[in-house]
Protein backbone atom coordinates (compact mmCIF):
# COMPACT_ATOMS: atom_id res chain seq x y z
CA UNK A 1 0.00 0.00 0.00
CA UNK A 2 1.15 3.49 -0.80
CA UNK A 3 1.18 5.33 2.51
CA UNK A 4 0.76 8.68 0.78
CA UNK A 5 -2.04 7.68 -1.59
CA UNK A 6 -5.80 7.59 -0.90
CA UNK A 7 -7.29 4.45 0.57
CA UNK A 8 -9.54 2.50 -1.80
CA UNK A 9 -13.33 2.61 -1.25
CA UNK A 10 -14.46 0.03 1.25
CA UNK A 11 -14.83 -3.48 -0.16
CA UNK A 12 -13.55 -2.77 -3.68
CA UNK A 13 -9.95 -4.01 -3.47
CA UNK A 14 -8.86 -7.49 -2.39
CA UNK A 15 -5.59 -8.70 -0.95
CA UNK A 16 -3.86 -11.40 -3.03
CA UNK A 17 -4.37 -14.46 -0.82
CA UNK A 18 -7.28 -16.32 0.76
CA UNK A 19 -7.74 -19.39 2.93
CA UNK A 20 -10.16 -22.18 1.98
CA UNK A 21 -11.64 -25.19 3.75
CA UNK A 22 -14.12 -27.68 2.27
CA UNK A 23 -16.91 -29.64 3.96
CA UNK A 24 -17.48 -33.19 2.78
CA UNK A 25 -18.71 -36.31 4.57
CA UNK A 26 -19.26 -34.29 7.73
CA UNK A 27 -15.70 -32.99 8.02
CA UNK A 28 -13.96 -29.74 7.14
CA UNK A 29 -10.61 -30.11 5.41
CA UNK A 30 -8.03 -27.31 5.37
CA UNK A 31 -4.54 -27.55 3.91
CA UNK A 32 -3.11 -25.06 6.40
CA UNK A 33 -1.86 -22.73 3.67
CA UNK A 34 -3.24 -19.62 2.00
CA UNK A 35 -3.80 -19.76 -1.75
CA UNK A 36 -4.05 -17.03 -4.41
CA UNK A 37 -7.45 -15.37 -4.72
CA UNK A 38 -9.21 -16.82 -7.74
CA UNK A 39 -12.65 -17.87 -8.91
CA UNK A 40 -14.17 -20.69 -6.88
CA UNK A 41 -15.03 -24.04 -8.49
CA UNK A 42 -18.79 -24.02 -7.88
CA UNK A 43 -21.35 -26.00 -9.87
CA UNK A 44 -24.36 -24.16 -11.39
CA UNK A 45 -26.63 -26.43 -9.34
CA UNK A 46 -24.91 -25.54 -6.04
CA UNK A 47 -27.37 -25.33 -3.16
CA UNK A 48 -26.24 -21.79 -2.22
CA UNK A 49 -27.22 -20.44 -5.65
CA UNK A 50 -30.76 -21.80 -5.45
CA UNK A 51 -31.75 -22.07 -1.80
CA UNK A 52 -29.64 -19.52 0.03
CA UNK A 53 -27.37 -21.84 2.01
CA UNK A 54 -24.76 -19.13 2.50
CA UNK A 55 -23.65 -16.85 5.29
CA UNK A 56 -20.68 -14.67 6.13
CA UNK A 57 -18.89 -12.77 8.87
CA UNK A 58 -17.02 -9.48 8.98
CA UNK A 59 -14.17 -8.32 11.20
CA UNK A 60 -11.07 -6.16 10.94
CA UNK A 61 -7.31 -6.33 11.39
CA UNK A 62 -5.58 -3.10 12.42
CA UNK A 63 -2.00 -1.89 11.95
CA UNK A 64 -0.21 -1.45 15.29
CA UNK A 65 2.40 1.07 16.34
CA UNK A 66 5.11 -1.62 16.34
CA UNK A 67 4.29 -2.41 12.67
CA UNK A 68 2.51 -5.66 13.56
CA UNK A 69 -1.14 -6.31 12.66
CA UNK A 70 -3.82 -7.28 15.18
CA UNK A 71 -7.28 -8.74 14.68
CA UNK A 72 -10.04 -7.27 16.83
CA UNK A 73 -12.22 -9.79 18.71
CA UNK A 74 -11.60 -12.65 16.31
CA UNK A 75 -12.97 -15.28 18.70
CA UNK A 76 -16.30 -13.46 19.05
CA UNK A 77 -16.63 -13.24 15.27
CA UNK A 78 -15.75 -16.92 14.85
CA UNK A 79 -18.46 -17.82 17.37
CA UNK A 80 -21.03 -15.71 15.50
CA UNK A 81 -20.03 -17.37 12.20
CA UNK A 82 -20.69 -20.78 13.72
CA UNK A 83 -24.03 -19.50 15.03
CA UNK A 84 -25.04 -18.39 11.52
CA UNK A 85 -24.03 -21.74 9.98
CA UNK A 86 -26.02 -23.64 12.60
CA UNK A 87 -29.11 -21.58 11.73
CA UNK A 88 -28.74 -22.72 8.12
CA UNK A 89 -28.89 -26.29 9.50
CA UNK A 90 -25.51 -27.10 7.99
CA UNK A 91 -22.61 -28.89 9.65
CA UNK A 92 -20.74 -26.18 11.59
CA UNK A 93 -16.95 -26.05 11.77
CA UNK A 94 -15.18 -25.78 15.10
CA UNK A 95 -14.70 -22.16 16.19
CA UNK A 96 -10.96 -22.87 16.35
CA UNK A 97 -10.92 -23.72 12.62
CA UNK A 98 -12.75 -20.50 11.71
CA UNK A 99 -10.27 -18.55 13.82
CA UNK A 100 -7.32 -20.31 12.20
CA UNK A 101 -8.61 -19.59 8.68
CA UNK A 102 -9.00 -15.92 9.59
CA UNK A 103 -5.58 -15.60 11.23
CA UNK A 104 -3.84 -17.42 8.38
CA UNK A 105 -5.53 -15.23 5.76
CA UNK A 106 -4.46 -12.04 7.52
CA UNK A 107 -0.92 -13.35 8.02
CA UNK A 108 -0.62 -14.14 4.30
CA UNK A 109 -1.83 -10.63 3.42
CA UNK A 110 -0.12 -8.69 6.21
CA UNK A 111 1.88 -6.47 3.85
CA UNK A 112 -1.36 -5.37 2.15
CA UNK A 113 -2.73 -3.87 5.38
CA UNK A 114 -2.71 -0.07 4.97
CA UNK A 115 -1.32 2.25 7.65
CA UNK A 116 -3.68 3.91 10.13
CA UNK A 117 -6.35 5.13 9.78
CA UNK A 118 -6.80 2.34 7.24
CA UNK A 119 -7.36 -1.29 8.19
CA UNK A 120 -7.92 -4.73 6.71
CA UNK A 121 -11.52 -5.88 6.50
CA UNK A 122 -11.80 -9.67 6.73
CA UNK A 123 -14.72 -11.58 5.19
CA UNK A 124 -15.17 -15.28 6.05
CA UNK A 125 -17.88 -16.79 3.82
CA UNK A 126 -19.64 -20.14 3.63
CA UNK A 127 -21.30 -21.47 0.44
CA UNK A 128 -23.36 -24.63 0.35
CA UNK A 129 -22.04 -26.53 -2.69
CA UNK A 130 -24.20 -29.65 -2.77
CA UNK A 131 -25.25 -30.19 -6.42
CA UNK A 132 -28.98 -30.80 -5.96
CA UNK A 133 -31.68 -28.44 -7.24
CA UNK A 134 -34.38 -30.70 -5.81
CA UNK A 135 -33.20 -30.14 -2.24
CA UNK A 136 -35.25 -27.08 -1.28
CA UNK A 137 -36.29 -28.86 1.91
CA UNK A 138 -32.84 -30.16 2.85
CA UNK A 139 -29.64 -28.42 3.96
CA UNK A 140 -26.47 -28.68 1.93
CA UNK A 141 -24.09 -31.37 3.21
CA UNK A 142 -21.15 -29.95 1.24
CA UNK A 143 -19.65 -26.48 1.48
CA UNK A 144 -16.74 -24.16 0.81
CA UNK A 145 -15.60 -21.98 3.71
CA UNK A 146 -13.17 -19.25 2.65
CA UNK A 147 -11.70 -15.99 3.94
CA UNK A 148 -11.05 -12.86 1.85
CA UNK A 149 -9.19 -9.73 2.98
CA UNK A 150 -9.95 -6.18 1.82
CA UNK A 151 -7.55 -3.33 2.60
CA UNK A 152 -9.35 0.00 2.69
CA UNK A 153 -10.77 3.01 4.44
CA UNK A 154 -14.14 4.18 5.76
CA UNK A 155 -17.35 2.28 5.12
CA UNK A 156 -19.34 5.46 4.50
CA UNK A 157 -18.15 7.71 1.68
CA UNK A 158 -16.99 11.09 2.92
CA UNK A 159 -15.35 9.83 6.10
CA UNK A 160 -16.65 10.69 9.56
CA UNK A 161 -19.61 12.96 9.04
CA UNK A 162 -23.07 13.08 10.63
CA UNK A 163 -25.46 10.83 8.75
CA UNK A 164 -29.12 11.40 7.97
CA UNK A 165 -31.38 8.45 8.85
CA UNK A 166 -34.94 7.56 7.88
CA UNK A 167 -37.02 5.73 10.51
CA UNK A 168 -38.89 2.84 8.85
CA UNK A 169 -41.97 1.88 10.87
CA UNK A 170 -43.93 -0.28 8.42
CA UNK A 171 -41.49 -2.74 6.84
CA UNK A 172 -39.40 -5.15 8.94
CA UNK A 173 -35.62 -5.21 9.00
CA UNK A 174 -35.68 -8.95 8.30
CA UNK A 175 -37.70 -12.07 9.08
CA UNK A 176 -37.67 -13.46 12.63
CA UNK A 177 -35.76 -16.65 11.75
CA UNK A 178 -32.79 -14.69 10.41
CA UNK A 179 -32.60 -11.64 12.65
CA UNK A 180 -29.41 -12.85 14.34
CA UNK A 181 -27.96 -14.61 11.28
CA UNK A 182 -25.40 -12.80 9.14
CA UNK A 183 -26.58 -14.01 5.75
CA UNK A 184 -27.44 -12.46 2.41
CA UNK A 185 -31.18 -12.94 2.91
CA UNK A 186 -30.98 -10.75 6.01
CA UNK A 187 -29.42 -7.86 4.11
CA UNK A 188 -31.56 -8.27 0.98
CA UNK A 189 -34.69 -7.66 3.05
CA UNK A 190 -33.41 -4.25 4.15
CA UNK A 191 -32.19 -3.23 0.70
CA UNK A 192 -35.50 -2.16 -0.88
CA UNK A 193 -36.63 0.18 1.93
CA UNK A 194 -33.14 1.68 2.09
CA UNK A 195 -32.99 2.39 -1.65
CA UNK A 196 -36.46 3.97 -1.60
CA UNK A 197 -35.71 6.16 1.41
CA UNK A 198 -32.47 7.38 -0.16
CA UNK A 199 -34.39 8.38 -3.31
CA UNK A 200 -37.28 10.05 -1.49
CA UNK A 201 -35.55 11.73 1.45
CA UNK A 202 -31.88 11.88 0.46
CA UNK A 203 -30.85 10.01 3.59
CA UNK A 204 -27.76 7.88 4.12
CA UNK A 205 -29.41 4.94 5.87
CA UNK A 206 -32.66 3.54 7.27
CA UNK A 207 -33.15 2.46 10.86
CA UNK A 208 -35.85 -0.14 11.38
CA UNK A 209 -38.41 -0.50 14.15
CA UNK A 210 -39.11 -3.92 15.61
CA UNK A 211 -41.78 -4.45 18.24
CA UNK A 212 -41.65 -1.45 20.53
CA UNK A 213 -38.46 0.26 19.47
CA UNK A 214 -35.60 0.97 17.08
CA UNK A 215 -33.14 -1.80 16.34
CA UNK A 216 -30.57 -1.28 13.59
CA UNK A 217 -29.97 -0.06 10.06
CA UNK A 218 -29.09 -2.41 7.23
CA UNK A 219 -25.53 -2.71 8.53
CA UNK A 220 -25.17 -1.13 11.99
CA UNK A 221 -26.69 -0.94 15.47
CA UNK A 222 -28.28 2.30 16.72
CA UNK A 223 -27.33 4.20 19.91
CA UNK A 224 -28.32 7.29 21.88
CA UNK A 225 -25.79 8.90 24.22
CA UNK A 226 -25.50 11.94 26.48
CA UNK A 227 -23.02 12.97 29.17
CA UNK A 228 -24.14 10.28 31.61
CA UNK A 229 -25.76 7.37 29.78
CA UNK A 230 -25.58 5.16 26.69
CA UNK A 231 -28.84 3.70 25.38
CA UNK A 232 -29.35 0.93 22.84
CA UNK A 233 -31.99 -1.67 22.12
CA UNK A 234 -31.89 -4.77 24.31
CA UNK A 235 -31.02 -7.96 22.45
CA UNK A 236 -33.72 -10.12 20.95
CA UNK A 237 -34.08 -12.25 17.82
CA UNK A 238 -35.07 -9.41 15.48
CA UNK A 239 -31.63 -7.95 14.74
CA UNK A 240 -27.95 -8.79 14.55
CA UNK A 241 -26.04 -8.89 17.82
CA UNK A 242 -23.10 -6.69 16.89
CA UNK A 243 -19.61 -7.38 18.22
CA UNK A 244 -18.82 -3.67 18.00
CA UNK A 245 -22.05 -2.99 19.88
CA UNK A 246 -20.96 -5.29 22.69
CA UNK A 247 -17.49 -3.72 22.72
CA UNK A 248 -18.90 -0.21 23.03
CA UNK A 249 -21.11 -1.20 25.94
CA UNK A 250 -18.04 -2.48 27.77
CA UNK A 251 -15.99 0.62 26.89
CA UNK A 252 -18.81 2.98 27.92
CA UNK A 253 -19.14 1.19 31.24
CA UNK A 254 -15.38 1.53 31.78
CA UNK A 255 -15.70 5.28 31.08
CA UNK A 256 -18.45 5.68 33.67
CA UNK A 257 -21.55 5.89 31.48
CA UNK A 258 -24.76 4.31 32.75
CA UNK A 259 -25.74 1.55 30.31
CA UNK A 260 -29.40 1.20 29.34
CA UNK A 261 -30.28 -1.76 27.11
CA UNK A 262 -33.98 -1.30 26.44
CA UNK A 263 -36.53 -0.33 23.79
CA UNK A 264 -36.16 3.15 22.28
CA UNK A 265 -39.68 4.23 21.41
CA UNK A 266 -40.36 6.77 18.68
CA UNK A 267 -42.02 9.20 21.09
CA UNK A 268 -38.92 9.16 23.28
CA UNK A 269 -36.64 9.58 20.27
CA UNK A 270 -38.32 12.84 19.24
CA UNK A 271 -38.36 14.14 22.81
CA UNK A 272 -34.70 13.52 23.65
CA UNK A 273 -33.16 14.39 20.27
CA UNK A 274 -32.47 18.11 21.05
CA UNK A 275 -30.41 17.20 24.13
CA UNK A 276 -28.59 14.02 23.16
CA UNK A 277 -26.45 12.45 20.44
CA UNK A 278 -27.03 9.46 18.19
CA UNK A 279 -24.63 7.18 16.35
CA UNK A 280 -24.35 3.89 14.52
CA UNK A 281 -21.89 1.13 15.23
CA UNK A 282 -20.71 -1.87 13.24
CA UNK A 283 -17.54 -3.70 12.29
CA UNK A 284 -17.32 -2.05 8.88
CA UNK A 285 -18.74 1.31 9.95
CA UNK A 286 -16.97 1.61 13.30
CA UNK A 287 -18.68 4.48 15.16
CA UNK A 288 -20.47 6.97 12.90
CA UNK A 289 -22.46 9.98 14.19
CA UNK A 290 -26.08 10.49 13.23
CA UNK A 291 -27.03 14.13 12.72
CA UNK A 292 -30.75 13.77 12.09
CA UNK A 293 -33.63 11.38 11.53
CA UNK A 294 -36.71 11.57 9.35
CA UNK A 295 -39.54 10.71 11.71
CA UNK A 296 -43.26 10.91 10.87
CA UNK A 297 -42.58 13.19 7.93
CA UNK A 298 -40.31 15.57 9.87
CA UNK A 299 -36.53 15.87 10.04
CA UNK A 300 -35.45 15.83 13.68
CA UNK A 301 -31.91 16.90 14.59
CA UNK A 302 -29.82 15.44 17.39
CA UNK A 303 -28.25 18.30 19.33
CA UNK A 304 -26.74 20.73 16.85
CA UNK A 305 -26.72 18.16 14.07
CA UNK A 306 -22.95 17.67 14.28
CA UNK A 307 -20.79 14.87 15.64
CA UNK A 308 -21.17 15.11 19.42
CA UNK A 309 -18.43 15.03 22.05
CA UNK A 310 -19.64 11.78 23.62
CA UNK A 311 -19.84 10.02 20.26
CA UNK A 312 -16.32 11.11 19.40
CA UNK A 313 -15.08 10.09 22.85
CA UNK A 314 -16.45 6.56 22.45
CA UNK A 315 -15.12 6.33 18.91
CA UNK A 316 -11.66 7.40 20.05
CA UNK A 317 -11.67 4.93 22.93
CA UNK A 318 -12.61 2.09 20.57
CA UNK A 319 -10.10 2.95 17.84
CA UNK A 320 -7.32 3.51 20.38
CA UNK A 321 -7.74 -0.11 21.48
CA UNK A 322 -8.03 -1.39 17.91
CA UNK A 323 -4.91 0.41 16.66
CA UNK A 324 -2.87 -0.45 19.75
CA UNK A 325 -2.72 3.08 21.11
CA UNK A 326 -4.38 2.02 24.38
CA UNK A 327 -4.00 -0.94 26.71
CA UNK A 328 -5.95 -4.06 25.76
CA UNK A 329 -7.66 -4.48 29.13
CA UNK A 330 -10.22 -6.98 27.83
CA UNK A 331 -7.85 -9.12 25.72
CA UNK A 332 -9.57 -8.20 22.45
CA UNK A 333 -6.54 -7.97 20.18
CA UNK A 334 -4.92 -10.98 18.51
CA UNK A 335 -1.51 -10.22 17.05
CA UNK A 336 -0.93 -11.90 13.69
CA UNK A 337 2.53 -13.26 12.92
CA UNK A 338 3.87 -13.56 9.38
Amino acid sequence: MNEDGPLPPFGTVFAPYMTVATLKDGNYEYSGEAVPVENLPIHPAAHALHYGSTCFEGLKAFPQRDESVALFRVQAHAARMVHSIQHLHMEPPEEELVTRLIVDAVAANKTACPPAPGSMYVRPTLLGTMKHIGAAGSPSDEAILYVLCCPGGDYFAGGIRPLSIFVETELPRTIPQFGTVKCGANYATALGPTVEAKKKYGVDQVVFVSGDGLTETGAANFFLVDDTRLITRDLDGSFLHGVTRASLLTIANDLGYRIEERPIELKELAAVAPKCEAFLSGTAAGVVPVGSVWLAGKQVEFGDGKAGANTLRLRAALTDIQFGRAADEHDWRTTVAC
